[in-house]
């Protein structure tokens, strides 16, 4: 079967071709597992496509949007794992790292920007404008080179045909065959009682270990958005319930890792304007900041964890 392929214009941004969307849209809980990684990916890699222009641009909101979609799509492939654990992944994997590391250098100066515009001597934010825009033009630069060209076409022929869905050994027809819900039910299972374990400790940790935390509280996030398909309409409340202390938590241990990255930023200026990465430094907000997220993982803890009977029957097939 033929994969896609991508249009390879010298400034244009790679899309993927038409070919495969007869593939079904939606999730259902008896779907098999490899249908429903390249309906979740597919839907993400798209989604990293479509703020390709707006980010280039230097649009902040794309730049933001793209990178929840980059997020979002190494979640899928982490959440799948070791379905698609094959010896290409490594390599997708690797490319995705690297498009995730030049957005985030310009998405950590949008932030720290924000938060010294206001009260900032025209010198500091001079400084700090003139490391955004050097950072813009290498992401730019990044955006529009053969390398990326190659990720989205490596990334989306991996998806659709990779190495890990030809695999004939039993265990690997057992993980792509396996129903969809079950391995969503185990795998969310797992990754809370991961979550909450780490979180009680959250006081006593240092800044990378919450950090750590952080990207624990997005995967489990993320994986609970990108399966909402799956759940019934009763069990939409149990689900938005859970998703609202993730997020309240995300948010505060966001904003904790914004105000970390930000003093790391202002250090390296520190020379050109003196005093300028005490901005950043702020133990009230901290203290604030550590308690919101706390209270939300105990109301996590407290609360219905989600179960198999939470999701949707499979539609009757028609006759």
């Amino acid at each position: 079967m033929a994969h896609p392929t991508m249009s390879s214009t010298a400034t244009g941004p790679a899309k993927p071709a038409a070919g495969r969307n007869a593939r079904p849209g939606r999730l259902s809980p008896g779907m098999a597992c490899d249908t429903a990684f390249r309906i979740i990916a597919r839907r993400h890699l798209a989604a990293v496509l479509a703020q390709h222009d707006g980010t280039c641009r230097g649009d902040p909101d794309a730049l933001h949007q793209i990178r929840i979609a980059l997020t979002h799509l190494r979640t899928a492939i982490r959440f799948f794992s070791p379905m698609v654990d094959d010896a290409l992944r490594p390599k997708v994997w690797a490319e995705l790292k690297w498009l995730n590391s030049q957005l985030g250098m310009v998405r950590d100066l949008d932030v720290a920007i924000e938060r010294v515009v206001a009260g900032a001597e025209l010198a500091e934010l001079h400084h700090w404008d003139e490391r955004r825009d050097e950072s813009h033009r290498l992401l730019a630069r990044a955006l529009r080179s053969a390398r990326y060209r190659r990720l989205v076409e490596q990334t989306s022929s991996w998806i659709e045909g990779g190495p890990w869905s030809t695999r004939r050994s039993k265990e690997a027809i057992r993980l792509r065959r396996g129903p969809l819900a079950d391995h969503a039910m185990a795998q969310l299972t797992d990754w809370e009682r991961t979550l909450l374990k780490k979180a009680r400790k959250l006081r006593k940790l240092d800044v990378e270990k919450r950090h750590k935390l952080r990207i624990l509280n997005k995967r489990l996030t993320y994986s609970i958005e990108s399966l909402e398909d799956l759940f019934a309409d009763k069990s939409l409340k149990k689900q938005k319930a859970i998703l609202k202390q993730l997020r309240r938590a995300q948010k505060s241990l966001g904003q904790l890792n914004d105000d970390a990255r930000g003093q790391m930023l202002a250090t390296s200026l520190n020379e050109a304007v003196p005093k300028t990465a005490t901005r950043f430094l702020d133990p009230k907000r901290e203290r604030k900041l550590l308690r919101t997220a706390a209270t939300a993982y105990r109301k996590l803890e407290k609360a219905k964890p989600l179960r198999p009977c939470d999701l949707s029957p499979d539609p009757e097939p028609e006759h």
